[in-house]
């Protein structure tokens, strides 16, 4: 039976000039999530703060959120929150605080969890919004954490990355303006956009894929195709980084609920173990896992009808030529020089990446023996 959907929070704008939306928010203290200095150094902190001052709400800043956030940082984020009783939690940044941001909300609600582990195996998950709403603003076009029920966050001792998703944290009010990510450099505007169009090419795939989330994968599909590469040469083009935020925004809106597959669980376990960032991963695994998947006969004519679209005949070669374009390696060994410490790991990759809970719904569930020789296969082109 076919899962509900739930399509963003209660409020969603997208466009340029939507950021003063936050002037028509009612809240008396908003706590605001960053990553490091890019978002004061562009005037977006300051322009968001003005924004709810006018609004009449007294403001708060939380920085210092890194890559990959660590546990220790959501409980740094949350005993602020918890000081400062925000009733509005506002993640103004790309995927990693937003992800952060959504996490220290769960421990401001509820004071009484500690440990990671404690929400991760929660059942049933925390309630949410006793205390506060939560608004996102994303910096970046590529996690979709704005419109996304899902946050990762790593292990402090391990560095491992825990995936997590529950429709309790989608956030309520994205708000989605193109000048946000006008600070993003090329090789970030490259890696966070094929993060994005691996959210949409695992959702027209997916086992769960419908009628919906189809129509939502495909348009964003086509927007991030034709649009990453001008963003890429020129980040100023405010056209081409509206539709690549709107792309993104949509492919979010269709993986939240249809999930994603094993493209993301290898990447998240080479994150985990050897540091690579996420959009990176994606990009350079995403062919190898469309050829990996087309032994599927779904599959393959779900592959074969979005070439055929976009005006060509294979989607590998289509993807292997646009991350060309934006600089992305070729393989694996171009990010991980060290052969021999990445096959060491490779027999201890396979289990995690089949526990990933993004594999249950790839088009072909491998067996840890097939995970070996994916990761194998993605090391040297």
């Amino acid at each position: 039976m076919m899962r509900p959907m739930k399509l963003a929070g209660s409020e969603l704008v997208f466009g340029k000039g939507c950021l003063e939306y936050i002037k028509s928010v009612p809240a008396k203290k908003a706590l605001i999530v960053i990553g490091g200095k890019s978002m004061e150094r562009s005037g977006i902190l300051q322009k968001v703060e003005s924004y709810f001052s006018q609004a009449g709400a007294q403001t708060k800043v939380f920085s210092g959120v890194e890559p990959d956030p660590c546990f220790a940082t959501v409980k740094r984020g949350a005993e602020m929150m918890k000081a400062f009783e925000p009733d509005m939690i506002v993640a103004l940044g790309g995927g990693s605080v937003m992800d952060a941001a959504k996490t220290m909300w769960v421990y401001y609600e509820h004071p009484e969890l500690n440990t990671l582990d404690e929400v991760l195996t929660a059942k049933p998950f925390p309630k949410l919004r006793e205390k506060a709403r939560f608004m996102c603003i994303p910096s970046t076009s590529g996690t979709a954490s704005e419109v996304s029920r899902s946050v990762v966050i790593s292990d402090d001792e391990t560095g491992m990355k825990h995936g997590l998703g529950n429709m309790e944290m989608m956030p309520d009010i994205a708000v989605c303006d193109p000048e946000v990510t006008a600070t993003m450099p090329p090789h970030i505007t490259a890696e966070t956009g094929m993060d994005a169009l691996t959210h949409a090419v695992e959702a027209l795939a997916s086992k769960r894929a419908n009628y919906l989330s189809d129509i939502l994968a495909h348009a964003a599909v086509i927007g991030i195709v034709n649009n990453l590469p001008k963003a890429y040469q020129n980040g100023n083009d405010m056209d081409a980084r509206e539709k690549m935020l709107n792309a993104s925004m949509t492919a979010g809106l269709a993986f939240t609920n249809v999930s994603l597959g094993i493209v993301h669980s290898m990447a998240h376990t080479l994150g985990g173990y050897f540091h690579v960032a996420h959009g990176l991963a994606d990009a350079i695994l995403l062919p190898y896992i469309i050829e990996f998947n087309s032994a599927d006969p779904t599959a393959k004519a779900v592959y074969d009808n979005m070439a055929r679209d976009l005006g060509g005949g294979d989607l590998c070669e289509i993807i292997r030529n646009l991350n060309r374009k934006v600089g992305i390696p070729a393989c694996v060994k171009e990010v991980v020089p060290d052969e021999a410490a990445y096959m060491a790991k490779v027999s201890e990759m396979a289990p995690v990446a089949l526990a990933d809970g993004c594999t249950k719904t790839n088009p072909i569930i491998p067996t840890v023996e097939q995970f070996v020789e994916l990761f194998k296969k993605v090391y040297s082109a």
